[in-house]
C-alpha cells in the first residue's frame, strides 16, 4: 500500500471539508473535556470519601444558656451530668473513642479552620459553639444507635452526624460530575453525527476516484483507510485541545474546590495525565469507528 497516496487522500479530504472538520474538532474537544472533567470530579470525590469516612465523628452538643432546645431550660450542663453522660457513652459498644471539647477549644478550632474567610469568623463569637463530646465510631453506619442512646438525656442539646453533612456535600459533587457526563454524552452523539456527515460528504466528493479504485480491484481496506484516518486525525486534534481544557479544568475547578472546601487530598498531575491519555484515545477511536461504520454502508452501494 502506498503511504504517499493515502496521505495525499487524507489531505484532500480534510481540505475539501475544512469547515465541517473544524466543527468536528471543536465538538470532540468539548465532549472529551467534559468527559475528562466528569472523571476528574469522580476521582476527587472517591479519594476524599476514602479519607474522610475513616475520620467521621458524631458530635454530641451539650446544653448551654444559648441552646434553643427547650429541654435544656436555658441552663448549662452540670459537671455531674457531663460525667454521667461520658460514662454512658463509654459503655456503648459502637463507640471507639471519645473526646471532650470545651467552648473555648471549639471556637479556637473554628477560627483555625476558617482562617481563610475572616468575614465568616467574625460572624461568630466565643460561646456560640457549646461544649461537646466528639465521638469516633467503630462503624460510621452505627450512628443511629448512638443518637438514640443519648438524645433526650439531661444535658444533651443535639446530636450531629458528620456523615450526613459529608453525604450532602458529595451529593453536590456527584451532581456536578453527572451533569458534565450528561453534556459530554450529548456532545459525543453530535460528534458521531458530524463524523458520519463529514465522511459521507468526503466520499461523495471522491466518488469518481473510489469508483475507479473498485474497478481496478482495490480492496475495501485500501479505499476506506484515508476516510478512517481523516476521522481519527480530527479526533486526535480534538483530544489535544481537550487536554489543554482539562489542565485548565484541574486548576480552575478541581483545585479551587479542593482549596475552598478543604478536600483532604488533591488530585495528582499523574492522574490528570492518565485521564488526558484516556480521553484522547477514546476520541480517536470513536471518530475512527464512526468513519468505518459509515463507510461500510457507503461501500455496499
Amino acid at each position: 500500500m502506498r503511504a504517499q497516496f493515502v496521505l495525499q487522500e487524507i489531505w484532500i479530504g480534510l481540505r475539501r471539508n475544512l469547515t465541517m472538520t473544524i466543527s468536528l474538532v471543536i465538538t470532540v474537544a468539548i465532549a472529551m473535556a467534559l468527559l475528562g472533567t466528569g472523571i476528574l470530579l469522580s476521582q476527587q470525590a472517591k479519594s476524599s470519601k476514602s479519607y474522610w469516612y475513616d475520620k467521621i465523628e458524631v458530635s454530641v452538643f451539650l446544653c448551654a444558656k444559648t441552646s434553643s432546645n427547650t429541654t435544656c431550660g436555658k441552663k448549662d450542663i452540670t459537671p455531674q451530668q457531663r460525667e454521667a453522660l461520658r460514662d454512658e457513652l463509654e459503655k456503648l459498644p459502637q463507640v471507639a473513642k471519645i473526646e471532650y471539647e470545651s467552648k473555648e477549644a471549639a471556637y479556637a478550632r473554628f477560627k483555625d479552620r476558617f482562617a481563610s474567610t475572616p468575614g465568616f469568623v467574625q460572624s461568630a463569637k466565643p460561646g456560640d459553639i457549646p461544649d461537646s463530646f466528639r465521638i469516633r465510631l467503630k462503624d460510621p453506619e452505627q450512628y443511629k444507635q448512638v443518637a438514640q442512646a443519648v438524645l433526650g438525656r439531661q444535658g444533651v442539646d443535639q446530636v450531629i452526624n458528620e456523615q450526613e453533612i459529608l453525604k450532602k456535600f458529595f451529593r453536590i459533587i456527584g451532581g456536578l460530575q453527572w451533569a458534565a457526563l450528561l453534556i459530554a454524552g450529548i456532545q459525543l452523539v453530535a460528534a458521531v453525527l458530524l463524523v458520519a456527515n463529514t465522511v459521507r460528504l468526503s466520499a461523495f466528493n471522491r466518488r469518481r476516484e473510489t469508483g475507479i479504485m473498485r474497478l481496478v480491484g482495490a480492496s475495501n481496506t485500501y479505499i476506506q483507510l484515508p476516510f478512517i484516518m481523516e476521522g481519527a486525525i480530527a479526533g486526535l486534534a480534538g483530544g489535544l485541545i481537550s487536554a489543554v481544557l482539562l489542565i485548565g479544568s484541574k486548576v480552575a475547578l478541581v483545585d479551587r474546590l479542593a482549596g475552598n472546601i478543604g478536600f483532604a487530598s488533591q488530585l495528582t498531575w499523574f492522574t490528570v495525565f492518565l485521564v488526558i491519555v484516556a480521553t484522547i484515545c477514546f476520541g480517536v477511536l470513536l471518530c475512527a469507528l464512526a468513519s468505518f461504520l459509515t463507510l461500510r454502508r457507503y461501500l455496499r452501494i
